[in-house]
């Protein structure tokens, strides 16, 4: 198939790591996320909440800007305080490869 208009300025295959997690926070809200870890994005993971159809490139840095989670995900601010403790441990320190 020809693309002739198509500019691309990228197209890069690379093998990731994906987790596939469900879990409900103590306020009852249930999240079904896919957390992918690739070399890509600097170190932070692609998170997926599966429910919503949304992404998320997140690192620390991600947790800590306030209001982040709410507008990425669309949910309130408990339930980002909830997700934000789980994310914690999840994306971890990001470390550069460059």
């Amino acid at each position: 198939m020809l693309l002739p208009d198509y500019d691309f300025m990228s197209d890069t295959t690379e093998e990731t790591s994906t987790r596939f997690v469900t879990f409900i926070t103590p306020s009852l809200k249930r999240f079904d996320l896919a957390v992918m870890s690739t070399a890509r994005f600097y170190g932070k993971k692609l998170i997926t909440d599966l429910q919503a159809g949304r992404t998320a490139i997140i690192g620390p840095d991600d947790l800590e800007e306030e209001g982040y989670l709410e507008h990425t995900f669309k949910i309130s601010e408990e339930e980002a305080a909830e997700l934000a403790q789980f994310l914690y441990f999840v994306v971890g320190t990001v470390n550069f490869t460059d």
